[in-house]
């Protein structure tokens, strides 16, 4: 087959979760006036153990169970984000 596709999706969500009203206990805010304004309710936040390559890793994995394929089946992936492991990029 030529070309590319998308066959399955995966995801993955920290176990800790950050609700509004832990938030308002950190900053000046309310559950309230955040629900309001973006709708959020709870965020998922990784530990400090838990980078996001790990995180991809996990998603990866249900992905590939979806579209009943193993790792030797996949020729590439793209990976796109702004949270990156290391706060300067590796030697090349």
């Amino acid at each position: 087959m030529n070309g590319s596709r998308i066959t399955a999706v995966g995801h993955y969500q920290p176990a800790k979760v950050l609700t509004n009203d832990d938030l308002a206990a950190l900053v000046d805010t309310s559950d309230e006036w955040i629900r309001s304004r973006v709708g959020i309710r709870t965020r998922h936040i990784a530990a400090p153990d838990e980078p996001v390559d790990e995180l991809a890793a996990h998603a990866a994995a249900k992905a590939l169970a979806a579209a009943g394929l193993a790792p030797g089946d996949i020729d590439l992936v793209l990976v796109a984000t702004s949270t990156a492991v290391d706060r300067s990029p590796n030697m090349a």
